[in-house]
């Protein structure tokens, strides 16, 4: 099986596109994969992430293709004959990018689709004929409902990243997508991870697949070293400090579980005196794409992201990845790190676990099948512990030395026992210290205790009717009782 991307059999302008990119030798995926695609057979693809699954699908596709590219303007000349799928708008954009970069000798087109942006720019392109349509399932959806996307004439289809589409919730989604396809089509599902559920969407959709494995599934990069750190949540962010400076990073991956807590980091950061931008889902299409571009500039220095950023981003030289929260499913750990060490350069991998988190390592230790050690993390001495650059627990830097501990003891000792608890005085805060407000009017009225009085009136209608005559009634037979009448009777 040839290696070198010179001798594969690439038509002309594929071929020249790629020597321009740079590309030598081809990964095992690619090496594996492309002549498979080239005979249409479904293929099931596993491979790490950062192992070039990109090249993998899309230059055996462009290649078939080639038969249906047209000089014409007419869009019925461009109908969509390829469907890529993707979990995220980056990695949609960034697969997009990569499509258009094999096919830009050919008259081939393509375009991408994706939420968070107008639609009108977007239905336009689709308008002018598309022959591969690189697409987020939300977003594809309402382009169908809207019939600016007609994909009966659909010929290959790929799931990339598809255990991440189940994880959120697009299963669906990718029903209702692969309804509007033809049957006979060919379907390439490439993940870094395989879970039982990826397993059943196979099964369900692609027809007698090759699976291709270059590498035991969930398995980590070997170009990235591993280390797990103790450190509570209150020492973390000292603990990335001391990372950076003694390993010499110039850039990282943040990676945290919540985007609330995303974006309190980046500030503290920030504040710290680092170059931080934050990528989380609350953010706009505009701010996560900027983002993004500035950490490849290299004018940020820290990415702090949720998981959105954890599949398929291709950032290449980025030396290490801070896992600030260690990620409730495992998986994500195998997608996270494998945002260093790709294309066979080396990578740091760091993750920092509390007490807390000994359950999700363990998830960790038996999806990757090995035993992870759990190191204590040296801080210089003159470095105290605590949060950093935080008024409410932040040490006093002025004056102090490595003894101020120990000083601070014995100036609480010179002072005495405390009084007991109970025999203390609570002392005011100082803002009412001194201060007496006027004791309030008193009316003796008020006062007084309650006295009933000597004799109680009869009531009026009682008192102005006249006894009974005695004898007039018998001694057994009481006489009824006055009741005051709301209304007086009427009078004939």
């Amino acid at each position: 099986m040839t290696s070198s991307f010179s001798n594969l059999s690439l038509a002309e302008p594929l071929a020249r596109a790629v020597a321009e990119m740079g590309y030598e030798s081809m990964t095992p995926i690619q090496a594996q994969a492309i002549p498979v695609v080239l005979t249409g057979q479904d293929v099931m693809g596993a491979a790490q992430t950062g192992t070039g699954k990109t090249a993998a699908f899309s230059l055996p596709l462009l290649q078939r293709l080639l038969k249906h590219e047209s000089s014409s303007t007419s869009p019925a000349r461009h109908p969509v004959r390829a469907l890529v799928l993707l979990p995220t708008r980056e990695l949609a954009d960034q697969v997009a990018q990569q499509i258009a970069l094999y096919a830009k000798y050919t008259k081939l087109r393509s375009t991408v689709v994706f939420g968070g942006m107008d639609m009108k720019p977007q239905t336009l392109e689709l308008k002018k004929g598309v022959e591969v349509l690189v697409a987020t399932p939300g977003r594809l959806l309402d382009h169908i409902e809207a019939k600016n996307a007609v994909l009966n004439q659909v010929e290959y289809v790929v799931l990339d990243e598809a255990d991440r589409m189940l994880d959120i919730g697009f299963l669906p989604d990718l029903q209702r997508i692969l309804s509007y396809l033809p049957p006979q089509r060919t379907t390439l599902l490439f993940s870094a991870t395989f879970s039982p559920e990826i397993k059943r969407l196979a099964s369900s959709y692609l027809q007698n697949p090759v699976t291709i494995e270059v590498a035991r599934p969930n398995e980590t990069a070997s170009t990235v070293e591993q280390r797990f750190y103790s450190a509570n949540d209150d020492d973390k962010r000292r603990a990335i400090h001391q990372v950076l400076k003694t390993r010499g990073i110039k850039q990282a991956f943040i990676f945290v579980n919540s985007k609330l807590g995303c974006g309190r980091l980046a500030r503290s950061l920030e504040n710290e005196g680092l170059r931080t931008a934050a990528l989380h889902g609350d953010k706009s299409q505009d701010e996560r794409l900027k983002a993004l571009e500035a950490f490849k500039k290299g004018e940020v220095d820290l990415l702090v992201c949720t998981d959105v950023a954890a599949r398929g981003l291709d950032i290449k030289d980025v030396p290490a990845v801070f896992n600030f929260d260690v990620p409730f499913n495992a998986e994500d750990y195998v997608h996270r790190i494998g945002r260093t060490g790709r294309a066979g350069a080396s990578g740091l991998a760091v993750t920092l676990v509390s007490g807390s988190d000994a359950r999700l390592v363990a998830d960790i230790e038996k999806l990757i099948k090995k035993k992870l050690e759990i190191e204590a993390i040296e801080y210089p001495e003159d470095q105290p512990r605590g949060r950093i650059n935080d008024g409410r627990r932040a040490w006093r830097e002025a004056g102090e030395t490595g003894d101020t501990r120990d000083a601070a003891r014995e100036r609480r000792e010179s002072r005495g026992p405390r009084e007991p608890r109970e025999g203390r005085e609570l002392r005011e805060p100082r803002e009412f210290r001194g201060f007496r407000p006027a004791a309030p009017s008193r009316d003796p009225f008020f006062e007084k205790p309650y006295e009933p009085s000597a004799a109680e009136a009869a009531p009026a209608w009682e008192a102005a009717t006249k006894a009974p005559v005695r004898g007039s009634l018998s001694a057994n037979i009481k006489p009824k009782r006055k009741v005051a009448a709301l209304f007086k009777a009427a009078t004939a």
